[in-house]
C-alpha cells in the first residue's frame, strides 16, 4: 500500500504541472492542501506541526492574559495596602492595556520579519520581569508601572492569530483562530478565580494579607516563564519548517519591512477591522478590569463571589469564541465572505444591545449577572468572527495587518475606560450603558467592507474579479517573475469558497494533499 501511494505522487504532479522535487516533501499525520496548510482540526491531537502550534500558542497566549489581569481580583487587598483611589486605580487599568496598542502592530511586523515563535517567546520573556516586580510595589506610580509592562505581553495574541493563519486552510482558518484565541483569553476568566484563591492558601499557610497578595504573584510570573520556553523549545513557525531555514534554503522570500508596512497601511479593510475590533475584543479587556470592582461594590457581594463572577465573563470564551471562528466558517461555507461579514455584524450589535441592558438592570443582582454571561457570548463570538475575516485582507502582510487588528481591541479598550471607566465622571452601570451604544455604532463600519472577488455585504463580487488578481496586486511583476507570490497565489486557490456555493464549484480546483500511509 505505501508502495502504491509512493507512485500515485509523481502522476498526480504531473496533472498539476508541476515537477517532482528533488527532496522529499514534507510529510504529516494530518491532511493538508497545497499549500501544505491542515484541511482538518485535530482539537486533541499535538501532531507536529500544525496542532503544535496551535497548543503552544493558545497556551502561551493564556499565561499572559493571566499575568495581565491578576490585579484586578486582588484590587479591594492591594487598593486598602497602597491607599490607592479611584483615579489611581482607573489610570492603571488604561496602563495594563495601552501599551500593548502599539507592541501589537510591532507583533504582527516582526512575525511578518522573523516568524511568529521568535517573535512570541521573545514578547513573553521580556515582559515577565514585570509580573515578578508586582509583589514588591509600594506605591500608586509602581502599580500603574507593573500593570503597563506586563500589558505589553498581550501582543502575544497577534502571534497566535499569524501562526494559525499561518497552519489552517481558508475552511478552517476562522475555527483555528477562534479557539486559539479564545482558549488564551480563558486567562481572563481563569485568573479571577486563581487569585482569589491562591492568596486565600497563601495566608492560611500562616501569611498576614500584607505578604500573601503578594507572593501570589509568582504563579502567574512563572507560568508565564515556562510558556516562553515552551514556545522556543517545540514550536516551529510554517509547515515547512522555521523563517530562518526558509531563507537560507530559498523556500520563502525574506520580505523588507517597507513593503509590508506599505501593502498593510494602504488597505482600507485592516482599519475597519481594527476600528470594530476595538468594540469588542476591547471591550472584553474593560469588562475584565472593572467587573470584580463593580460586583463587589454594588451589590456587597464577598471578595471570591466577585470573583467568580468576573470569572464567569472571561470563561465563556471557552466556547464563545471559538464558536464565533466556527460560525464563520460555516457562513462561509454557504455564502462565502459575504457570509462572515454578515455574521460578525449581526453578532457584534446584539453584543452592543446586551451591554445596554447590563447597564440598565443594575438594581437586580440576578439579572445583573445573567445578562453579563449572554453579554459575554456575544462580544466574544464577535472576536472569533473577525479573526475569520483578517486572514483574507492581505497574505504578503499578514502579520501587520493582524498587529493593527489587535492593536485597535487595545486602542477600544483604552478609550472605553479613559471616556468611562476612569475617574469619578460617570457611575459604572452608567458607563456600561454608553459603552454599549458605541459598540453598536463602531459597529457599523463593516458594511464598508468589500473584497473585488467576493462582494460585501450589500455588493455582489466585480465580474472577472479573482482572489489570485487580488493578491498578486501586492507584488511587482518582477517579484511575480521571481516566483516570489507563490504562496499568495496558492492561498488564492484554497480560497475559492470564499466566493460562495457557486464559487466553490467554479472551474477552479484546489488540490488537496492528504495523508496516505506512506506520509504518516
Amino acid at each position: 500500500m505505501a508502495a502504491e501511494a509512493g507512485e500515485l505522487k509523481p502522476a498526480a504532479m504531473e496533472v498539476e504541472g508541476t515537477e517532482a522535487p528533488s527532496s522529499k516533501p514534507p510529510r504529516f499525520r494530518i491532511p493538508v492542501d497545497s499549500d501544505n496548510k491542515a484541511t482538518e482540526f485535530w482539537l486533541f491531537s499535538f501532531a507536529r506541526p500544525h496542532m503544535s502550534a496551535f497548543h503552544l500558542s493558545w497556551f502561551s497566549f493564556f499565561c499572559c492574559f493571566l499575568s495581565t489581569f491578576a490585579a484586578p481580583p486582588l484590587l479591594p487587598l492591594i487598593r486598602d495596602t497602597l491607599g490607592l483611589t479611584a483615579t489611581d486605580i482607573g489610570n492603571a487599568g488604561i496602563a495594563s492595556v495601552s501599551g500593548a496598542v502599539f507592541a501589537r502592530v510591532a507583533m504582527g511586523t516582526a512575525c511578518d520579519l522573523v516568524g511568529p515563535r521568535l517573535a512570541s517567546a521573545s514578547i513573553i520573556l521580556l515582559t515577565t520581569p514585570a509580573v515578578y516586580c508586582s509583589s514588591i510595589i509600594d506605591s500608586a506610580s509602581s502599580y500603574l508601572l507593573v500593570r503597563f509592562f506586563t500589558g505589553f505581553s498581550l501582543a502575544s495574541f497577534v502571534s497566535t492569530q499569524f501562526w494559525m493563519s499561518s497552519m489552517f486552510s481558508p475552511p478552517k482558518v476562522g475555527l483555528a483562530n477562534g479557539v486559539a484565541g479564545g482558549w488564551g483569553n480563558l486567562g481572563g476568566g481563569a485568573v479571577q478565580l486563581l487569585m482569589p484563591l491562591v492568596y486565600e492558601a497563601i495566608r492560611k499557610i500562616g501569611s498576614t494579607p500584607f505578604t500573601a497578595w503578594r507572593v501570589a504573584f509568582f504563579i502567574p510570573g512563572v507560568l508565564q516563564t515556562c510558556s516562553a520556553i515552551a514556545v522556543l523549545a517545540f514550536g516551529q513557525d510554517m509547515p515547512e519548517g522555521n523563517y530562518r531555514k526558509l531563507h537560507r534554503s530559498g523556500g520563502m522570500h525574506r520580505d523588507s519591512f517597507g513593503n509590508v508596512l506599505r501593502h498593510a497601511v494602504t488597505n482600507y479593510r485592516g482599519w475597519v477591522l481594527a476600528l470594530t475590533y476595538g468594540y469588542c475584543f476591547g471591550v472584553e479587556l474593560a469588562v475584565d478590569n472593572i467587573v470584580a470592582q463593580y460586583f463587589y461594590d454594588r451589590f456587597g457581594v464577598k471578595l471570591s463571589t466577585a470573583g467568580f463572577i468576573a470569572a464567569s465573563f472571561g470563561m465563556a470564551n471557552i466556547i464563545s469564541r471559538p464558536g464565533g471562528g466556527l460560525m464563520s466558517d460555516w457562513l462561509s461555507s454557504r455564502f462565502g465572505m459575504r457570509g462572515r461579514l454578515w455574521g460578525l455584524w449581526v453578532v457584534q450589535t446584539v453584543g452592543g444591545v446586551l451591554c445596554v441592558v447590563l447597564g440598565t438592570v443594575d438594581y437586580s443582582f440576578g439579572a445583573s449577572v445573567a445578562v453579563m454571561i449572554l453579554f459575554s457570548f456575544f462580544v466574544q463570538a464577535a472576536c472569533g468572527l473577525t479573526f475569520g475575516i483578517v486572514p483574507f485582507v492581505s497574505r504578503r502582510s499578514l502579520g501587520l495587518i493582524s498587529g493593527m487588528t489587535g492593536g485597535g481591541g487595545n486602542v477600544g479598550a483604552v478609550l472605553t475606560q479613559l471616556i468611562f471607566f476612569h475617574g469619578s465622571k460617570y457611575r459604572t452601570e452608567t458607563g456600561i450603558k454608553y459603552m454599549g451604544l458605541m459598540i453598536i455604532a463602531c459597529t457599523l463600519p463593516i458594511t464598508l467592507i468589500y473584497f473585488p472577488q467576493w462582494g460585501g455585504m450589500f455588493l455582489g463580487p466585480r465580474p472577472g474579479a479573482t482572489a489570485e488578481e487580488y493578491y498578486n496586486r501586492e507584488w511587482t511583476e518582477e517579484e511575480r517573475e521571481k516566483g516570489y507570490n507563490t504562496g499568495s497565489v496558492r492561498f488564492a486557490e484554497n480560497s475559492v469558497r470564499e466566493g460562495g456555493r457557486s464559487g466553490s464549484q467554479s472551474k477552479h480546483t484546489v488540490h488537496v494533499v492528504e495523508s496516505s500511509p506512506a506520509n504518516v
